[in-house]
C-alpha cells in the first residue's frame, strides 16, 4: 500500500515506544474518585513546565478551554478573544451553547488583539449588562499559521486584564511549539496569563489529553466543571503516562518540525510566490493562499491527494500545512513536487 504523507495536522503522530512501554507499567487508580499516581505526576509536571501551582488533566484541549471558561466566568459575562481564535471558531460554539457566556470577536493581526479595540471593549458589570468576565490569548495561532503572540503583547494584555481584575486565559494547545521557537521556557510564556492549556496529543506525540493549570484554588474550581461537561476519566494512568514521557522527551525535537515547515514554505514559494511568504512561518504550521488560482482549495487539496499528499483547507482560498516528527525531508520535497506538479497543469 503506498504511504500518503500526512501533512493535515500533528494529531496524527503516533506514540514512541518509550510511551507504549510506561502505558503498560502504569498505575490503574480511579482518576475520578482517589486519584491516580500516574495522573497525578503528569499534572504536576504539567504545572512546573507552565510555572502554575496545579494541573489537571482532560481528554482534549477543546474540553480544557471550555472547562477554563466555566471556572474563570461562572456562567455569566462576555468573554474577549481575537476573531480568529480557535475556542471561537473551531469549537463549535461551547462558549455559549455550554458555558453559557457571551462573546467578543477582536480584530488582530497574526493572532495578537489590537490593543486599542481590546482597551474599546473592556467593560464593567452595571445594572444593564455583566460586563467582561474573561480575556482569552491563543499562541501559536492556529487561524494565523502558527504564529507565536509576542511576549510584550501578551504582557500588555495582562496587565489591561489585571488592571480591570479580568481574569486572562491563554490557549496554548501548541505551547511548546512557542516556548522552543522563542527560545524561553513555557513558564515564561504562562507567565502573562492566569490560566493556560496545552495539549500532549499534538507535536508532543502522546496518544490522547491536554492540560489545564492555574493556581490551586482555580484547578479545584474546574474540577466539578471537568465532571460536569464528561472530562472525568477512570483508569487514566494508562494514557497519562505517555503524557509524562511526551513533556520528558518530546519538546526540545519541536524544532526539527519548525525546520521541516521553513524547508516547505521556502519550497512552495519557489513554486508560486502568491502562495505564501516564507517569513510568516514561525513554527509548524504553513497556510498556502491558492485564491490568485481561481480554484477552491478543497480541489487542491483533492489533487495533493491524488499525489499521495494529505492536506487540509483551511478556508474555501487556503490551505493548511502542519509538520510533525514523522515528516522528514524528503516527504516536505514531495510535497512541493506534488504542488509543482498541479501548478504546472492549471490553465495559462
Amino acid at each position: 500500500m503506498t504511504r500518503i504523507i500526512d501533512l493535515r495536522t500533528d494529531t496524527v503522530t503516533q506514540p514512541t515506544a518509550a510511551m507504549i512501554a510506561s502505558m503498560q507499567q502504569a498505575s490503574q487508580g480511579d482518576d475520578s474518585r482517589d486519584g491516580d499516581p500516574t495522573v497525578m505526576r503528569l499534572e504536576a509536571l504539567a504545572a512546573t513546565h507552565t510555572g502554575k501551582e496545579a494541573g489537571l488533566y482532560m481528554p482534549s484541549g477543546t474540553m480544557t478551554n471550555l472547562v477554563a471558561v466555566l471556572a474563570h466566568t461562572q456562567r455569566a459575562g462576555e468573554v474577549l478573544l481575537e476573531r480568529g481564535a480557535h475556542m471561537l471558531n473551531t469549537e463549535l460554539g461551547g462558549l455559549a451553547a455550554v458555558a453559557g457566556v457571551f462573546y467578543k470577536g477582536i480584530p488582530g493581526l497574526r493572532g495578537a488583539m489590537d490593543e486599542t479595540a481590546l482597551r474599546e471593549a473592556v467593560r464593567p458589570t452595571t445594572r444593564n449588562n455583566f460586563g467582561t468576565a474573561l480575556i482569552c490569548m491563543e499562541t501559536t495561532h492556529n487561524g494565523a499559521g502558527g504564529a507565536i503572540l509576542p511576549l510584550a503583547h501578551m504582557q500588555m494584555v495582562y496587565e489591561l486584564a489585571r488592571h480591570h481584575r479580568i481574569p486572562v486565559h491563554t490557549d496554548g494547545a501548541r505551547l511548546f511549539n512557542a516556548a522552543v521557537a522563542l527560545g524561553v521556557p513555557a513558564a515564561e510564556i504562562a507567565r502573562h496569563t492566569d490560566s493556560v492549556c496545552f495539549c500532549v496529543s499534538k507535536g508532543l506525540s502522546a496518544p490522547i489529553g491536554s492540560l489545564l493549570c492555574g493556581t490551586r484554588a482555580f484547578i479545584e474550581r474546574a474540577r466539578p466543571f471537568r465532571r460536569m461537561v464528561g472530562g472525568n476519566m477512570r483508569q487514566a494512568g494508562l494514557i497519562a503516562a505517555a503524557g509524562v514521557v511526551a513533556l520528558d522527551t518530546m519538546i526540545d525535537r519541536l524544532a526539527d518540525d519548525h525546520a521541516t515547515a521553513k524547508r516547505l514554505a521556502i519550497g512552495l514559494h519557489a513554486v508560486d510566490a502568491s502562495m505564501l511568504n516564507p517569513g510568516d512561518v514561525e513554527t509548524n504550521i504553513v497556510r498556502v493562499n491558492v485564491r490568485a488560482s481561481g480554484r477552491a482549495a478543497a480541489l487542491w487539496a483533492a489533487d495533493f491527494q491524488a499525489r499521495g499528499i494529505a492536506v487540509s483547507p483551511a478556508d474555501s482560498g487556503s490551505l493548511r500545512f502542519v509538520t510533525h516528527r514523522h515528516i522528514a525531508a524528503d516527504d516536505v520535497d514531495a510535497a512541493i513536487a506534488a504542488c509543482r506538479s498541479i501548478v504546472n497543469q492549471l490553465p495559462a
